[in-house]
């Protein structure tokens, strides 16, 4: 057995089920072995958008009970460096990740340096861990690195394999995971007391929910929490549907928008009870440090200790979130709603009218609302839609109704673009009976537009939808509010449907909202992609966010 096929072993014995990336001379070993050991390798046009690819899988795997680290592979030096971005997306958006890199061995390394870079040390501020491979000592390494991405905030882990180490013979056999089984871990004592006791008191109380409480899968938890305790719910985007968005209780996502900030930190400034639940506040733009005064009484359900600053907390709750708010709900009130209180009909009700009224489609007819509203209106529920970064990534994710989480997928703590597409692709890959559309803008679909191959080939029903407007309008917005001059945001037009044609798909131009339900309906029956190639003014994103 070749150390290679040690390390793939290890991999699917965790759980592992998808390995994306691009082969090099330096990682022929360990991508077959991959595949030898029950990982499906595929192959995709850049390290970036495998390493979303592989975000996607894992987030569809996730949803039907899988919870284990995917894989990216890159070869040495290119491939690395390629690969930086998503790596770092993974650390801020907590995604477990194994990194493969292949490297040449330390002695070649000391009088050859085609390609040859210090993989660890470029790597080790955007990892949770770094090792390097060595012989007899797999194993070990192995259930450090798995233990390390799935553990506490998973993210991700880096292993740098030498040449000699992935092809060579390894004098160890696959041994059982010696990090065995994790009890959960449930805070005691008096500030658990104290935590039940505010929340027997609150009058205004209001929750707020995230990334973490998504890892973990606590809707159903948090749900009967909320309903226990009448307390609304704010997520992050990341943690959209956590509870399902038509219910009252959900005051939707939030992080990014000042109009929907409007509506929304008013209620936290003058709750007296805030919970925060498994919510990283990475996800949230600057306005969000201390939304609310030091006197509040601010309970946080965490799996790991913050230290960001962001906020003030009064009783901090480490430990495992779904055990945890277990705990903290009553067991004969679970599921049910009280009779509604001033809280939530004085103050909690016209705040969801308002940001309903916000949000609204366009008076006109059509711009980006509509196109929004339209396509969740026309696609099935269990649509899971992808945003990328922009402007209309601020708009779909007030906009876009999820019921379930992880159904609105985005970069949401690094916010890079190129990312919806290849999340879209890989969801479908490990969940293909879920429709999938992809909003993405202009700029962000040509900057990964390799990407459209990949989807070519998997010959499944998949929709792009590309606001096109020849602007980077967020950046725009931004340069105008600052008085600057509009310099290196606009561009000229791609002919998308004619691209989408190109490579092997169906594209249209879509410029009224039945025109865009009919197109949306026509192509889920299709066994190939469709780009909606929506057009909008440069400026239509004026005033909505």
């Amino acid at each position: 057995m070749r150390g290679a096929d040690l390390i793939a072993q290890k991999l699917h014995q965790a759980g592992s089920q998808y390995a994306f990336g691009i082969p090099g001379g330096e990682v022929l070993a360990l991508m077959d072995a991959l595949n030898l050991a029950g990982l499906k390798f595929n192959l995709v046009k850049h390290e970036n958008a495998g390493g979303f690819m592989a975000e996607g899988a894992w987030h569809g795997l996730a949803r039907q009970g899988t919870d284990a680290p995917v894989v990216l592979l890159a070869t040495l030096g290119p491939g690395v460096t390629n690969a930086v971005n998503v790596v770092a997306n993974a650390f801020q958006d907590r995604v477990p990740m194994i990194f493969l890199t292949g490297c040449v061995d330390a002695a070649e390394a000391e009088t050859y340096t085609h390609q040859v870079m210090d993989h660890q040390q470029l790597l080790r501020p955007i990892v949770k861990a770094s090792f390097k491979a060595s012989a007899g000592a797999l194993n070990a390494m192995m259930d450090k690195a798995i233990s390390i991405a799935m553990s506490g905030q998973p993210g991700p882990v880096h292993i740098d394999v030498p040449i000699s180490v992935a092809e060579g013979e390894s004098t160890e056999t696959q041994k059982a995971p010696n990090y065995g089984v994790r009890a959960a871990q449930l805070p005691f004592g008096d500030v658990l007391e104290q935590a039940r006791d505010l929340l027997g008191s609150a009058q205004r109380p209001i929750a707020i929910a995230g990334v973490d409480a998504v890892n973990v899968d606590a809707g159903n938890e948090i749900e009967a929490f909320c309903e226990a305790y009448q307390i609304p719910l704010i997520t992050s985007y990341k943690g959209k549907g956590l509870i399902p968005e038509n219910h009252k209780l959900s005051l939707g996502g939030a992080g990014l928008s000042p109009k929907a900030d409007k509506s929304l930190m008013p209620l936290l400034a003058d709750a007296d009870l805030v919970v925060l639940i498994g919510y990283d506040p990475i996800e949230m733009r600057v306005n969000w440090r201390n939304p609310w005064s030091e006197d509040t009484s601010v309970i946080e359900l965490t799996p790991v200790l913050r230290s960001h600053g962001m906020h003030h907390v009064s009783h901090t709750l480490e430990g495992d979130i779904k055990p945890t708010l277990l705990s903290l709900t009553p067991e004969d009130e679970t599921g049910v709603v009280p009779e509604e209180s001033d809280w939530l009909r004085d103050r909690i009700a016209p705040a969801k009218d308002k940001l309903k009224a916000d949000f609204a489609a366009e008076e006109s007819g059509w711009g980006p609302a509509t196109v929004f509203h339209g396509l969740r209106e026309a696609l099935p529920d269990t649509t899971v839609a992808t945003a990328d970064s922009g402007a209309h990534r601020i708009l779909v994710s007030q906009i876009w109704e999820s019921l379930h989480p992880r159904t609105m997928l985005q970069s949401s703590a690094l916010c890079t673009m190129a990312c919806a597409l290849p999340l879209g692709i890989g969801h479908k890959m490990a969940k293909p009976e879920d429709p999938v559309v992809v909003f993405v803008g202009d700029a962000g679909l040509e900057m990964g537009l390799g990407d459209l191959a990949v989807l070519r080939d998997m010959q499944v029903p998949f929709i792009v939808c590309v606001l096109v407007d020849e602007s980077l309008s967020l950046i725009e917005l931004k340069q105008r509010a600052n008085q600057n001059p509009n310099l290196g945001v606009d561009f000229s037009a791609t002919n998308f449907p004619a691209l989408a044609e190109a490579y092997g798909g169906h594209g249209v131009w879509v410029d009224d909202a039945e025109s865009l339900k009919q197109e949306a309906k026509a192509a889920l029956e299709r066994d190939t992609f469709t780009v909606l190639a929506c057009r909008i003014d440069r400026r239509a994103y004026d005033g909505k966010l």
